[in-house]
């Protein structure tokens, strides 16, 4: 056997990747030299993709499928090789196994509260967390853009990059969408959409795509959901006042169960008194009856005369002087509420006044 036949029979000609890691994007395939058999097996399985690196240029892409690595199924690589057909020696180039299978379960957060203007609350601050997926869409891509010369390149370095971008892209859609706090946990898969939407045309650029994106929560400060549960108890009350006698009521009773208790046997006496003063006002109790509302404010007069003003008078105070003929029909007079001075007899009011008047007594004999 000639040198070259041992040294040609240590090449490799099986060349697959069979790891379970569920972490691992990208795999280099480690040899010796990069040395590469001519007409060597290589085994692309489903859910990966294998990129081949010559010279630090992209030479192909080889989808899932059992291959020959000759000259006549490698065009772009034997153009940068520049082989002559029929030539049969190894190669050196580096092979990069893409698992373009779904990451799933991988984690994203806002760090910082988001402020927003709620219609209802004002400015109040949310904090959000969900879960997404990614998978390589363009393997080649991916490899330029990304991966480089990482010969083992993990989800680890490239969750922080995505989940900035989501983020990012979150805080301006929840800023801008108008959705109010408190129906943001119906609107979860909505916003979830619109922000997997946002963010594709980003990712698409590095080779990579988002099946799906999820919300999982939208929190705020822990002083603003006290104060909405505060307003939630008050909702399930209902009526404070008979909530209030409620509690009382369960105060004098648990008062009441001790036994021996001074305090226990007062309350009875007043509970005793109380049921027997119910008794007495019948059947279903006597209601109070509620007071009349307070008269309306009289209205004041006040009367223009020789260019000064008089008043303020009371409608009693105008009768009178109708009556002895001190206010006539055309006198000027002014109320809060009037546009100006007007005539006397062009208030409702008012003109009642010299419609009793008596008429003017007869002439004397």
């Amino acid at each position: 056997m000639s040198l070259w036949n041992r040294i040609a029979g240590e090449f490799i000609d099986v060349i697959e990747w069979t790891s379970d890691d569920r972490a691992t994007m990208v795999w280099r395939f480690e040899r010796h030299g990069n040395a590469i058999k001519y007409g060597a097996k290589l085994t692309v399985r489903e859910g990966q993709a294998a990129v081949f690196i010559h010279e630090g240029q992209l030479a192909d892409v080889f989808p899932p499928g059992l291959y020959m690595l000759e000259t006549n199924n490698m065009p772009l690589l034997t153009t940068l090789q520049h082989w002559d057909h029929g030539f049969k020696s190894p190669f050196v180039s580096e092979i990069y196994f893409v698992s373009t299978r779904r990451f799933q379960d991988l984690k994203w957060g806002t760090k910082n509260p988001i402020i927003l203007r709620d219609p209802e609350f004002g400015m109040v601050r949310a904090r959000a967390y969900g879960t997404y997926s990614i998978r390589i869409a363009d393997p080649g891509l991916f490899m330029t853009e990304i991966v480089g010369t990482d010969g083992a390149f993990t989800t680890d370095e490239i969750s922080f990059q995505l989940r900035n971008v989501i983020v990012s892209r979150f805080s301006n859609a929840l800023a801008n969408s108008g959705i109010a706090v408190l129906d943001m946990a119906a609107s979860t898969d909505e916003l979830a959409e619109l922000l997997r939407k946002r963010i594709a045309p980003e990712l698409a650029a590095y080779g990579i795509e988002t099946p799906a994106l999820l919300i999982e929560n939208i929190s705020l400060p822990p002083e603003v959901e006290k104060v909405l549960d505060k307003r939630t108890a008050m909702g399930i009350v209902g009526d404070l006042g008979k909530y209030a006698q409620f509690q009382q009521a369960e105060a004098m009773r648990a008062a009441a169960d001790q036994p021996g208790s001074a305090m226990g046997a007062a309350i009875g006496m007043g509970m005793g008194a109380g049921m027997g003063a119910q008794a007495a006002a019948g059947p279903w109790g006597a209601r109070p009856h509620a007071p009349p509302p307070p008269p309306p404010p009289e209205k004041v007069w006040h009367v223009a005369e020789a260019g000064q003003t008089k008043g303020p008078f009371s409608r009693a105070d105008l009768g009178r002087m109708a009556a002895s003929g001190e206010l006539k029909r055309e006198t000027l007079v002014w109320t809060p509420g009037a546009e100006g001075w007007t005539q006397a007899a062009d208030f409702a009011e008012l003109a009642q006044l010299f419609t009793v008047m008596p008429p003017p007594p007869p002439p004397a004999p």
